[in-house]
């Protein structure tokens, strides 16, 4: 493990953030982070409980709350999709927080429920019965679905047709379980119920779920000595109100506590956690004294139950029915540790086994297995989350190190530094602690957990998690954490391998996620970066395609099986003719037929497309330097085919309305400049169109696309400019020093000098969605993707309904799947 990251507040405003007691975090599968800190403002000597939401490539741009939570705040749960989120506090209140407008760094307070006075000590989202499995042992098979299956998984709740019912539970401090659930009309159903008939303190609780869609809540008073009890809780709807039914399972004592010889030593327990909101039969428990603690692992097994002989003689069959129960069983226990301060359990969801505790002995470790403990001490541990097994180890010492490398730091009796709060990403690669100075740090945890691996395993393991991403939607930030210059060729490489193995839907399922993982792993190498365009201009070129043939209506009723788009395509590719006119006589033109409001609303679209076509047919000639960008596009049949197809569509459209066709700076007034650039694309089209025997351009090709600059005016094409994200700073092991509020330095590696990327301070800005032109200084408030840097206005200047839904597509997130976030009101 090694720190990436460390971001801290400023401690000059009057108002000062400390951190809260207790101090929670939460990790998002989007890789948005939430944690709570108490805000005291020193004129007026009170406490305000903050709840702060960071995505985490711009942990300094931080969204900060006011809960409105009169208590301290207790949990803090991101729901499966990673846009809403729970807050609990100790008076009883949770309230669901949502974005605004689908921006990452603008929430809201949606809906909420309270059981008024009762602190609450777990809570939970109902689980949707959604699970995949990740099958490590098939990591080298082809199949994404062998790879990863999807589990059979009852949700919690259902509505009428089998869909989900959203809603959460929480467990009090009086042994109380409360459940709100949402209903489609915005109310909320909440039902309150005893676990048990005698209700008892509870400390410390925990929640889980079974694949039949029960239930299963942990609790715990404190004490080592009492027992850890379980009940199963079964949630209905009867009657337009919801139902509560609880029941006692098995219970257990610590081992520690059974020990003779650790009776007393460890008197209250510490930490209770499932190993995984889906796995109710494993549970992790810690018993601490004031400096020290043990760690004890837990499973919920089925084991027959002896009978006596006399009942075997009476009934001589009644052995082959052995009758089960269910009993708890302890699967590892640690020596006497340090005291644990925080648990982060990993969320990817491998399969365990009795079996997998050996994987702890053998030389192949995976992300997932393995569990984060946080001491007082200040180290971190990573420890099998069977064997609980130490695999590796970050030292508080080299952190405090890196922190305040030229301060003279005096030995005194205070504390020291530890995390208060841990939490892992979801894929388990990284690692976010909340200290007692309120300082977050973001960690990096090895794909080999702490064991030196040859490349080609560090490269398997990296793409395997890629792949999951792929697979579920997650954000994949924490990955790239690992990704090291030398290695972005080969992940992209294999990558697109076992994605071209994937049947054809598939395929057009993950087709622009894989571009987006392309772009982000690109951006990591110099050698790489200008790929980056290439890879956005694709996936505006599939958006656009997608858009402008799904306004073509057939002229008939009775439509045949193809629609326009599909027919379109067909016929372009069936005629390879260079003359555009020639290609546009073989359709059927009516069905492109438009209202002139809708083709002059889609110009700016349209402009980009013929200013494209220009400007990769201007760079031909150049076709031997990979560092221009739309280098990849002039051996791209199906992308040079897709061009050729929207000229073909351009050109009848230009016929109803001229003014939207594309407009350009020609020399000569009577050429056909569409005419011209339709022939050369078909030309360059025609030697890439075979992907499996591709030819090389000819002497005469190349002869009139070096005429073209003097034919035309070639366009300067807005390509995204580099944000100023963190994931290219970090592959270095020294630490960055961030602060809240204050954006870094513009950062000093080498591929700042490309062209493509750089921008003088007086260029104008554009909308790089609607390809509009905002001017040197913007006035219009704007929003950037949180990772690829794509800039567009935050309200639409468009009233017409083909453009509307060209914008409703990227309502929620950026083409490349990026979550937005608010900018000022100018941006450079």
């Amino acid at each position: 493990m090694d720190v990436a990251y460390i971001c801290e507040w400023d401690r000059k405003p009057r108002t000062s953030h400390c951190p809260s007691i207790p101090l929670v975090c939460a990790w998002s599968c989007r890789n948005l982070i939430a944690f709570t800190t108490d805000q005291r403002n020193e004129e007026e000597k009170d406490l305000t409980h903050m709840i702060h939401i960071l995505d985490t490539e711009h942990p300094w741009d931080v969204y900060s709350i006011n809960s409105g939570h009169q208590e301290v705040i207790t949990s803090l749960e991101w729901d499966q999709s990673g846009s809403r989120l729970l807050s609990a506090d100790a008076d009883g209140r949770i309230k669901c927080w949502g974005m605004t407008d689908h921006l990452a760094n603008s929430w809201q307070s949606l809906v909420g429920s309270e059981v008024d006075g009762d602190p609450i000590v777990a809570l939970s989202w109902l689980h949707n019965g959604v699970k995949l499995a990740l099958h490590v042992e098939k990591s080298g098979v082809s199949s994404f679905g062998e790879k990863f299956s999807r589990v059979k998984f009852s949700p919690s709740l259902t509505l009428f047709g089998g869909k989900p019912m959203e809603g959460w539970i929480a467990v009090t401090v009086s042994g109380l379980v409360t459940v709100s659930l949402l209903k489609p009309n915005g109310q909320v159903l909440t039902a309150t119920e005893s676990l048990c008939r005698l209700r008892c303190r509870v400390a410390l609780a925990d929640i889980a779920f079974t694949g039949g869609g029960n239930i299963v809540v942990a609790t715990c008073d404190g004490s080592s000595t009492s027992p850890v009890q379980f009940y199963k809780v079964c949630v209905s709807v009867v009657s337009e109100k919801c139902k509560i039914d609880t029941e006692i399972l098995p219970s257990l004592f610590m081992r520690c506590t059974t020990d003779p010889a650790r009776k007393d030593k460890f008197p209250a327990v510490t930490h209770l956690k499932f190993l995984a909101r889906d796995m109710s039969e494993q549970v992790l428990l810690c018993a601490s004294n004031q400096c020290s603690s043990v760690a004890e692992c837990w499973s919920l097994r089925k084991e027959g139950l002896p009978l006596n002989n006399i009942f075997q003689q009476l009934s001589p069959g009644v052995s082959d029915k052995q009758p089960m129960i269910l009993k708890w069983r302890i699967l590892s226990a640690t020596n006497e540790l340090e005291r644990v301060s925080a648990v982060a359990l990993p969320k990817l969801p491998i399969s365990l086994t009795n079996t997998d505790i050996k994987v702890a002995n053998d030389t192949k470790f995976y992300p997932g297995l393995g569990l984060a403990l946080a001491f007082h001490d200040g180290n971190v541990h990573i420890v099998h989350r069977l064997s609980l097994q130490t695999m590796a180890v970050l030292f508080g010492s080299s952190m405090r190190q890196s922190e305040e490398p030229s301060l003279k730091r005096q030995r005194s009796p205070t504390p020291c530094v530890h995390f208060k709060a841990l939490q892992m990403s979801w894929t388990s690669l990284a690692l976010v602690g909340l200290d007692t100075q309120g300082k977050l740090s973001m960690l990096r945890v090895s794909p080999s957990m702490g064991h030196a691996l040859d490349m080609t395993t560090s490269l398997r393991h990296l793409l395997f998690l890629l792949e999951y991403c792929m697979v579920t939607g997650y954000d994949w930030w924490d990955i790239l954490l690992h990704v090291q210059p030398n290695m972005v060729h080969n992940l992209v490489e294999k990558l697109h391998e076992e994605y071209t193995k994937q049947n054809a839907a598939l395929q057009q399922v993950l087709s622009t996620r894989i571009l987006s993982m392309k772009a982000s792993l690109c951006k990591l190498s110099p050698s790489t970066i200008t790929r980056v365009c290439d890879y956005h201009a694709k996936l505006f070129l599939i958006s656009i395609s997608c858009t402008l043939k799904s306004l073509l209506r057939p002229h008939v009723l009775n439509t045949p099986d193809k629609s326009p788009g599909d027919r379109l395509t067909e016929i372009c590719n069936k005629f390879p003719d260079t003359d555009i006119d020639k290609v546009m006589i073989n359709l059927k033109t009516e069905e492109f037929v438009l209202d002139m409001p809708t083709l002059q609303s889609l110009q700016q679209l349209i402009q980009w497309i013929g200013d494209f076509v220009l400007y990769l047919l201007a760079s031909l000639p150049n076709q031997g330097s990979s560092f221009r960008p739309g280098h990849s596009f002039l051996r791209d049949g199906a992308s040079l085919g897709t061009l050729r197809e929207l000229m073909v569509m351009i050109r009848i459209w230009g016929l109803l309305k001229p003014s939207c066709l594309p407009v350009y700076t020609a020399t000569s007034d009577t050429q056909d400049s569409m005419s011209l650039l339709f022939r050369l694309l078909t030309r360059l089209w025609m030697c890439c169109r075979d992907e499996n025997h591709p030819c090389e351009p000819d002497e005469a090709l190349i002869d009139e696309c070096c005429l073209l600059p003097s034919q035309f005016l070639i366009p300067n094409m807005d390509w995204l400019p580099l944000g100023n994200g963190l994931i290219s700073r970090l592959q270095s092991k020294l630490p960055l020093r961030l602060q809240f509020g204050k954006p870094p330095g513009a950062p000093s590696h080498a591929s700042v000098q490309y062209e493509a990327y750089t921008r003088s301070p007086t260029q104008p800005k554009i909308d790089h969605l609607r390809r509009l032109h905002l001017g040197t200084c913007p006035t219009e408030s704007c929003k950037s993707c949180t990772r690829c840097g794509c800039v567009t206005m935050l309200k639409s200047p468009n009233k017409a309904t083909a453009v509307k839904q060209w914008e409703q597509r990227w309502i929620k997130t950026c083409l490349c799947g990026g979550l937005w976030r608010k900018m000022p009101h100018t941006y450079s």
